[in-house]
């Protein structure tokens, strides 16, 4: 799977557990950190919990292992690091302040609508 099949999938795995206001940033033109950021927001941190669960077991079901997670302790924001794709899930309050969209504002955005609505 390439790394926007990746990031697409991800994005379709939170909306699965109802994470909100989901976007996908192209960061490959301007850094080699990473190809995508997909985030998302939460209302709660047992949504954190499932929505970062959800896409991290699922994957992991389709043979794509996470190399590193960050976050389960406090849960107001859970990272899961795929190498060329990089899933973040913020409580609500927590992205807000934290505005990765701002940091990375000559980006490329993709902002995403439930498939379901």
């Amino acid at each position: 799977m390439n790394s926007e099949a990746l990031a697409e999938k991800a994005a379709e795995l939170m909306f699965e557990k109802k994470g909100f206001d989901v976007k996908i940033l192209a960061l490959k033109e301007v850094t080699t950190l990473t190809d995508y950021f997909v985030i998302c927001s939460a209302d709660s941190d047992t949504q954190v919990r499932a929505i970062a669960d959800h896409v991290e077991k699922t994957l992991r079901d389709n043979s794509i292992r996470v190399l590193g997670r960050e976050g389960y302790t406090s849960l107001n924001w859970v990272l899961l690091d795929y190498v060329d794709v990089v899933v973040h899930v913020f409580k609500k309050d927590v992205r807000e302040f934290y505005n990765l969209e701002r940091l990375w504002a000559d980006v490329p955005v993709r902002e995403l609508t439930d498939p379901v609505e």
